[in-house]
């Protein structure tokens, strides 16, 4: 079985044994987001030669793309940046926008290779933009389905839950290209572009792989999670 009711005083507590099969994706998760916040904050703190602020260099990167009408806007938050395809507008954080750090730098210039990944329709970007709506309704509906399904025995409502959920597996599996595409496009207009010197691009290339195991921690988490429901599942047919 994978669930067990433990007693404790006379109480019942319900215990789910396959809550261990996250385990090793939680660890890397928690792994993956203290080493990008780490890196960045170290990398946040070597200021760059030329001094350029991230809002000046994804604005020169995006003009020489002849991305002209992207604007750059300033957003609320840390490590909120983002290019909304929808949109068309790169969103940078404070400490991007107005930074002249290695860090800064680096990320600007990743969000400015999502931008350009759209200019190209990049095949992956393509695909996980048209996906989106897609997602955003089948990873809550999932989860209902899924468990409603559990309860009341019905194995085509758990089947159709797990089929959901893998939507949202295929969105994170499609992101890891989407996202490793941008950090190269990145470190490359930014040496060839002389905005940066090599010693500078390596820092930015420690910033954005720290960031690019948080896409892989992700995806893993969902593949395991995908995996406790098929589990579950199976369980309760037999």
């Amino acid at each position: 079985m994978t669930e067990n009711f433990l007693t404790k005083d006379n109480n019942m507590f319900y215990y789910d044994s396959t809550f261990l099969i996250l385990i090793p994706a939680m660890l890397i998760a928690a792994w993956a987001q203290l080493k990008v916040s780490s890196s960045f904050d170290r990398y946040s703190r070597v200021s760059t030669a030329k001094g350029y602020t991230g809002a000046q260099v994804a604005r020169m990167l995006l003009d020489s793309k002849g991305l002209y009408n992207v604007p750059v806007e300033l957003i609320p938050g840390k490590l909120s940046d983002h290019y909304d395809p929808s949109k068309r507008v790169m969103r940078l954080s404070k400490d991007v926008y107005y930074g002249n750090s290695v860090a800064s730098i680096g990320v600007a210039a990743h969000e400015t290779g999502h931008a350009i990944q759209h200019l190209e329709s990049y095949s992956p970007l393509v695909i996980r933009n048209t996906i989106v709506p897609i997602v955003n309704i089948s990873s809550q509906a999932s989860w209902i389905l899924f468990f409603i399904g559990i309860l009341m025995g019905a194995s085509s409502l758990t089947r159709i839950g797990i089929i959901l959920f893998s939507a949202v597996v295929l969105f994170q599996l499609i992101t890891l290209p989407v996202e490793f595409d941008a950090s190269k496009r990145a470190l490359v207009l930014l040496e060839n572009k002389g905005i940066l010197y090599k010693e500078e691009v390596n820092g930015a290339k420690k910033v954005l792989s720290a960031a690019a195991m948080t896409y892989i921690a992700a995806a893993l988490t969902a593949i395991l999670q995908l995996v406790r429901l098929i589990v579950l599942s199976n369980r309760r047919n037999d």
